[in-house]
C-alpha cells in the first residue's frame, strides 16, 4: 500500500520550466512539447530579440501560452524556475548557466557543454571551452546512468543524434572498422529562424545543394566523441550535409567497412540486439525504408540497414525530426531522467502524417 501512495506522490509532482530562445524553432518545440507533458509546466518564456511581446504573434501554433509574455533572458529573469532550458546559439548559454542555482535542472540544447576536450572546443567554435556536462543521449551505453540526476545536461546536436545512432550498435559489436561515411539531408528549420537568403523559399524549393563540404562542419567533433566512446578506440567520420527543400527532419545514410566473416544476418542481429528495449529507436523491419515523414514531430528514430556485399560495407539509415528526438524531444527526455520520472512521459511516439 506504502508503495502506491508513494508511486501517486511522483506521479503527481510537477516542476516550472523557463525556455529561453522560446520563440526560436527549437525553443518552440520545447514549448510545444511541454503543453503535453504532465508534470513538467511552462511557466515562463524568454528571448532577448522580442522581449516584452506576446507569444502568440512569434509563435502562433503555441495556442495554449499564446497570452504569455516574452521576458528577457538573463540570469535574474531565469532564476526561480525548477528546470531551465536554454536553446540559444553557440557561445550564449554558458554565461547564463554559470549565473544559475547549482540545483537548477539546466538543459543546454546548444553546443557550449557537449565536448569533451577544451582543444576541440577551441579549433570547431573558438573561444574559451565552458566545460563538459552529460551527454543528453540515453541510447548510448551507461548514459542514462550519467542522467539521473544531473542538474546539468548537454543535448546532443541533431545530425549527431542521427549519426551517432545509425553506427553505435555497429561500432560497439565491432562488426565495422572505425572509419564512417556520412551524407546526411536536412531541412531547413535546421539552420534556425534567423533570416537567410540561402535559405529563402524561391532559393530553396526545387532544389538540393551540399554545404560544409570536406569535413568543416561543426558537428563533426560531436559524432566521432560519441562513436569513439562506443567504439572504445579512435573513430574517423567524413561527414557531407546537404540541404532539402522540407522545413524538418534528417535522413542520415552512413556506411563503413565491414570487418571479415559478417554478413546480413550477423549484422542485423547486433541492431537488433542493442536496440530491442529502446523506446525511441526503431529498426524497421527488413524491406522498410526510413522516411522523415514517418518520424515528423515525433521524439523518434527509425532506422534501416543493408550489406552491400560488392562493396563490403555496411549501409544504415536513419531519420529523425531535428527539432523533436533531434533537439527539444531530447530536452524533455533528458529532462524526464534527470527528475526521476519514467523517460516516455509526454514524449510522442506516433508521426504526423501526411
Amino acid at each position: 500500500m506504502h508503495d502506491r501512495v508513494w508511486s501517486f506522490i511522483v506521479d503527481a509532482q510537477t516542476w516550472t520550466v523557463g525556455v529561453t530562445g522560446a520563440t526560436g524553432y527549437a525553443g518552440g518545440e520545447v514549448c510545444r512539447l511541454l503543453a503535453g507533458h504532465p508534470n513538467l509546466t511552462l511557466a515562463g518564456v524568454h528571448a532577448n530579440s522580442s522581449a516584452g511581446r506576446r507569444l502568440g504573434e512569434l509563435q502562433p501554433h503555441l495556442l495554449p501560452f499564446a497570452d504569455m509574455e516574452v521576458q528577457p533572458s538573463d540570469a535574474a529573469s531565469l532564476t526561480g524556475y525548477d528546470v531551465v532550458v536554454l536553446a540559444l546559439p553557440h557561445g550564449e548559454s554558458a554565461v547564463i548557466a554559470d549565473q544559475l542555482p547549482a540545483e537548477t535542472l539546466v538543459i543546454d540544447c546548444g553546443a557550449d557543454h557537449r565536448l569533451n576536450d577544451p582543444a576541440a572546443w577551441a579549433r570547431w567554435y573558438g573561444g574559451v571551452h565552458a566545460g563538459t556536462w552529460p551527454y543528453g543521449l540515453p541510447e548510448l551505453p551507461g548514459q542514462r546512468e550519467k542522467l539521473a540526476g544531473a542538474t546539468r545536461v548537454a543535448v546532443p546536436g541533431c545530425y549527431p543524434t542521427s549519426v551517432t545512432l545509425a553506427m553505435a550498435p555497429a561500432l560497439a559489436a565491432g562488426i565495422v572498422e572505425p572509419d564512417v561515411v556520412v551524407v546526411a539531408a536536412s531541412g531547413t528549420s535546421g539552420a534556425g529562424k534567423s533570416p537567410k537568403a540561402h535559405l529563402l523559399g524561391s532559393e530553396v524549393m526545387g532544389a538540393a545543394s551540399a554545404y560544409g563540404v570536406g569535413g568543416v562542419h561543426r558537428h563533426t567533433p560531436e559524432m566521432i566523441q560519441g562513436l569513439s566512446q562506443v567504439a572504445g578506440s579512435d573513430v574517423s567520420v567524413s561527414f557531407t550535409p546537404t540541404l532539402v527543400p522540407m522545413s524538418r527532419g534528417i535522413l542520415a545514410t552512413c556506411s563503413a567497412k565491414l570487418k571479415p566473416g559478417v554478413d546480413a544476418e550477423v549484422a542485423r542481429a547486433a541492431y537488433a540486439q542493442a536496440y530491442a528495449d529502446e523506446p525511441f529507436v526503431h529498426l524497421l523491419p527488413e524491406g522498410q525504408w526510413p522516411t522523415t515523414a514517418q518520424v515528423l514531430g515525433a521524439n523518434t528514430v527509425a532506422v534501416q540497414i543493408a550489406v552491400d556485399a560488392d562493396a563490403n560495407r555496411l549501409v544504415v539509415v536513419a531519420a529523425v525530426d531535428n527539432l523533436t528526438k533531434g533537439t527539444g524531444g531530447a530536452a524533455i527526455q533528458c529532462a524526464n531522467l534527470a527528475l526521476g520520472l519514467p523517460e516516455t512521459t509526454g514524449l510522442p511516439l506516433v508521426g504526423v502524417a501526411p
